[in-house]
């Protein structure tokens, strides 16, 4: 399904603090990467379009810091400078979280990679004066500072970081994390105090099909169905229910990710829209794309 489905949940009511006010759910394929995809980049022109639409309103409310939260070996930050890279998949391409950093530092998952090269689409050159900086990762004070990285792939490139933009930080968190740590997660979120946006990178499931991934398996359309609802209606609740064991059987790398977002969402309180952008599964594999905002 590609479309638009908009709801609304909970009060709308702000509290005094605001931390989270926007989000943007994708999916993270390398195949989104046009060099990766090749000949068959066409393919998945709709989702990128999807993609983009959601980055393009995330950065558009204007919001403090940006957090990509994405799986990944472990649970918690990754400090700058960090790069991820899309050798594994046949292109000689670095991704850097911050362009001009002093060395690749630590490695991104391929979650946050996808999400860092989504963001880059985005940038737009600043003034000359403009100077590389980095941003704290979650969970420390955070400091004045601009976002600079790569050029996206397919595009212009840049020769500096956009004017204005909001420093960006990345979180990855274990695929098999369970619910205190993904509690923990989403209240560093929370305890950052600022109006963050986050973009979560997550695929639904990989069971779509005897040519999926993960085979045919008859819990994967309902599944994914369910979580298709659960972000048009920003429903806290359904994806706070997600089972761990169930979906890591579908191969849902999304899980985790999904409910530190629906987390932060209730601790950041208020109400929520959602509006659902994208639902596909082309090579037997759930893409999700949403749109979250504070109403």
């Amino acid at each position: 399904m590609t479309g638009s489905a908009r709801r609304r949940t909970g009060d709308s009511r702000y509290g005094e603090r605001v931390p989270l006010v926007t989000a943007a759910v994708c999916p993270h394929p390398p195949l989104l990467v046009p060099e990766v995809a090749g000949s068959a980049a066409p393919e998945l022109d709709d989702l990128r379009a999807a993609c983009d639409t959601a980055v393009r309103r995330l950065l558009a409310v204007g919001p403090d810091s940006v957090v990509l939260l994405g799986t990944g070996p472990v649970t918690g930050p990754i400090r700058t400078p960090a790069t991820g890279s899309l050798q594994p998949w046949g292109v000689d391409l670095d991704v850097p979280l911050v362009t001009g950093q002093p060395d690749r530092g630590a490695v991104l998952p391929l979650s946050l990679t996808i999400g860092a090269w989504l963001l880059t689409r985005h940038e737009t050159p600043p003034p000359a004066s403009t100077a590389p900086a980095s941003a704290p990762p979650v969970g420390t004070p955070s400091a004045s500072a601009t976002r600079t990285s790569a050029p996206p792939v397919g595009a212009t490139p840049s020769s500096a970081p956009s004017a204005g933009a909001p420093p960006v930080t990345a979180v990855q968190v274990a695929a098999d994390a369970g619910p205190a740590e993904l509690a923990a997660l989403a209240d560093e979120v929370d305890a950052t105090g600022e109006r963050v946006a986050l973009l979560v990178l997550g695929d639904g499931s990989a069971c779509r099909g005897v040519t999926s991934p993960g085979y045919d398996d008859p819990r994967a359309l309902p599944y994914d169905q369910r979580v298709a609802a659960a972000l048009a209606d920003a429903d806290l609740d359904v994806l706070l229910d997600l089972d761990p064991v169930v979906s890591a059987e579908l191969k849902a790398a999304g899980r985790a990710p999904w409910q530190v977002l629906a987390g932060a969402a209730r601790r950041a309180g208020g109400g929520w829209r959602g509006e659902l952008l994208h639902h596909a599964a082309p090579y037997g594999v759930a893409y999700f794309v949403a749109s979250w905002e504070r109403v």
